[in-house]
Parts: C-alpha cells; structure tokens; sequence
C-alpha cells in the first residue's frame, strides 16, 4: 500500500497558506486529506494543532494583501497591557483600507479603516498596526480607564537596564497628533479623554488605576515615581506620592512577594521613613476592591500628616 506523502516538516508545526504549501511542493490535493484542515480561504493548519496566536496571525497576514493584523490581536501580540476580560482573548482582528474589498474570513473580526502608511509596520514578515495605532484601534472596545493604562504604558520611560532601550514607545505629543488625523473615527471621543488622563510615569496598570481612583476619590494629584533624595538618580523611590506631606505610595504586584524584592522593598520602606515620611503600601486585594479602603486610608495619611506651611492652605481644601 502506498505510504501517504507526507507534509514538509515547515508545515507541520503551525498554520500556513495556500502558497507556502505550493512553495514547498505541496499540491492542493494532498491539503484534503484527514491531517490537514482547512481554517480559511487559502489558510490551513495541521490537525491537531494547538493553537498559538502569532501563528494564526502571520498566516492570516500572509494569506491576505494588503491588510494588516490589528486591534486586539494586535495588542495581544505586542504585549499591551490590557483589562483581564481582553489578557487571553483568541480573536482574530483584520483592517484593510477602505479602497480594498472588506475582510470577510471564517473566524476572523474584520474592519475596513483609513490608516496612514506610517500606521502599519512589517515585525518578521507579519504586518501589524504600531503600538500607537493599536492605542487608538482600541479606544473603540476599552473603557476609559482601561484606555488610560495602556496609553500610560506607551508615555512611560523606561529603565535601560532592565529593558534594553531609554526611550518610551510614544509621546503625548504624537499620540495627540495620531489622534487630530483620524478626528472621525470610532471610539476618537473616548482617546481624546483619555489623553488629557494619561500621565508618565506609572510603572503598571494598577499603579494607572490607583491614581485615577485618587482623583475620582477627590484626592489631589499625585507625583510619579517621586524621589525621596531629588538630585539622586540612585534614590529609593515611591510609585506615587507628596512630597510636600511626606506621604510615599507604593503598588506592590506579585512579583513583590519574591523574597529578594521583598527584602528590597522593605528597606526602600524603611529608607522613607527613617525621612519622616509615612508609607503606604497597597497589593492586589486593594486593586480588586478598586482601591475604595486604599483612598480612604490616603486621606486620612493626608490630613495627618507633616505639611510645607508655604504650601499648606491650597492643599489642605483638597482632603
């Protein structure tokens, strides 16, 4: 009995399309058989793969030219940060421009867009919207708030050490500029408020979300990654905080709980108030609370604590 062909070995372990199996000699007949399926037109997949998103996604750039992978597809793959409801989503989301046919794909959330040609970027092959535009595809499925985090993580400068470059994804500036260029699109309401929201320096969402809860709470607004020694670049620091009060706000995620962060944080904690200033520290639970006992317990620290008399009577109207 003849030995069924078998696929290449680059076909074997991710989708493809139609032209990669030609390329590799494969003829259309051989993708009817059982252990390969066909996903869309002109895409396929060895049965029995487990599905990986940037795999689905540069085939279906691939298999379709002149559109590019966007929205929340796009903000998966990029690592965006992003609300719980959206961190694991599958979906598949394709743009094209308007002077193409729209998407219409088995499984696939398509939209038909105006982009600037600096708008979409080719990452290994695989055309994607860039970080910003990504930003401004989603103002149209985020809330407001979930908005201002991922635009926080755009604007943030970031530590060379730690990620390899100094300078941040974006600006206010161009993202105000991205967003004067599409001034009808969907969702463009919600990014310009979240524009006049969005601040650098907060590190992670939560530390975003702790902050919009301070001014939702009526609290003034905070300073960001503020140092307790100013001209001191190697100084301990708060991620949120006042200086004229002495009160340092701290964010502590999960990886606080290693015992080597732990161990750092505490003597970043002792540091502020052997200085006199009062710390206060909130974790996940306070964040799944939405930070209404953490803003309580900002306020009360407020009122409390030392004040800069130069600039005490504004500020003490505001708690």
């Amino acid at each position: 009995m003849r030995n069924e062909f078998a696929l290449p070995v680059e076909l074997l372990s991710r989708p493809f399309t139609l032209a990669e199996a030609q390329a590799q000699g494969v003829q259309r007949g051989r993708l009817l058989r059982a252990d390969v399926q066909s996903v869309s037109r002109g895409i396929y997949r060895p049965a029995g793969w487990d599905f990986d998103l940037e795999s689905a996604a540069r085939a279906l750039s691939t298999a379709t030219p002149g559109g590019w992978i966007s929205h929340v597809t796009a903000a998966r793959l990029r690592c965006s940060c992003l609300p719980t409801w959206l961190a694991d989503s599958t979906e598949l989301h394709l743009s094209k421009p308007r002077s193409l046919p729209g998407a219409r794909r088995k499984g696939v959330i398509g939209h038909t867009v105006i982009a600037a040609e600096d708008e979409v970027e080719s990452v290994g092959g695989m055309r994607i919207s860039t970080r910003t535009r990504t930003w401004l595809d989603m103002a149209r499925l985020l809330p407001l708030n979930d908005l201002i985090c991922m635009g926080d993580e755009l604007i943030r400068v970031p530590r060379q050490s730690l990620e390899g470059r100094d300078a941040p994804f974006a600006t206010i500036e161009e993202l105000r500029a991205l967003v004067g260029r599409h001034p009808n699109l969907q969702g463009v309401v919600r990014a310009r408020q979240a524009l006049e929201l969005m601040r650098v320096g907060a590190d992670s969402a939560p530390e975003s979300l702790l902050r919009l809860a301070m001014l939702d709470a009526g609290i003034p607004e905070p300073e960001l990654q503020i140092r307790l020694w100013c001209a001191d670049p190697f100084s301990p620091s708060a991620d949120l905080g006042f200086r004229q009060r002495r009160v340092a706000i701290q964010y502590d995620g999960g990886h606080h709980l290693v015992e080597a962060q732990s161990l750092s944080d505490r003597r970043r904690d002792k540091t502020f108030e052997a200085a006199g200033w009062t710390v206060l520290v909130f974790r996940k639970n306070d964040l799944a609370d939405g930070f209404e006992l953490a803003t309580k317990k900002i306020k009360k620290a407020l009122r409390s604590a030392w004040v800069d008399p130069a600039v005490a009577s504004g500020f003490a109207n505001a708690v």
